[in-house]
């Protein structure tokens, strides 16, 4: 229970990073705009949001062009990619959250927010991890 609280968090954490959030923005606009045609023609009665979008889509998958296709095959790495990074902190960062930010609510960025202002007493290894993710 304690390592999935973590794990949300820096979730959570991980999407406040200018960088990633930019990334996923404009990484939903990528897809929406490569298939803007299959949206219309497939799933415009679907209300967006909760992933209605992407069901319709695969849904439809035999009837989407190679260039939607593509955008949804980019997009899912890109989160793929983004979801193993937040398992990278996660584990590096597990027993620094633990004993320098034990009481602070998840959420927010609260928590790296936190690591920021323990800076001194965040090991090394939890330093490189965050390093590593939110680097260019």
């Amino acid at each position: 229970m304690k390592r999935n609280r973590i794990i949300m968090s820096l979730a959570t954490a991980a999407l406040t990073f200018a960088s990633q959030a930019q990334a996923q923005d404009t990484l939903a606009e990528h897809v929406l705009q490569s298939c803007k045609v299959e949206i219309e023609s497939f799933c415009s009665q679907v209300t967006p949001g909760g992933g209605r979008l992407l069901h319709c889509a695969a849904a439809h998958e035999d009837k989407l062009s190679g260039q939607c296709s593509y955008a949804l095959f980019q997009a899912a790495t890109v989160l793929e990619q983004m979801a193993a990074a937040i398992v990278y902190v996660a584990q590096q960062c597990q027993t620094d959250i633990q004993t320098l930010c034990p009481d602070v609510k998840e959420g927010d960025g609260r928590i790296l927010m936190c690591l920021e202002e323990q800076a001194d007493g965040v090991s090394d290894a939890c330093k490189q991890a965050v390093s590593d993710v939110t680097s260019d």
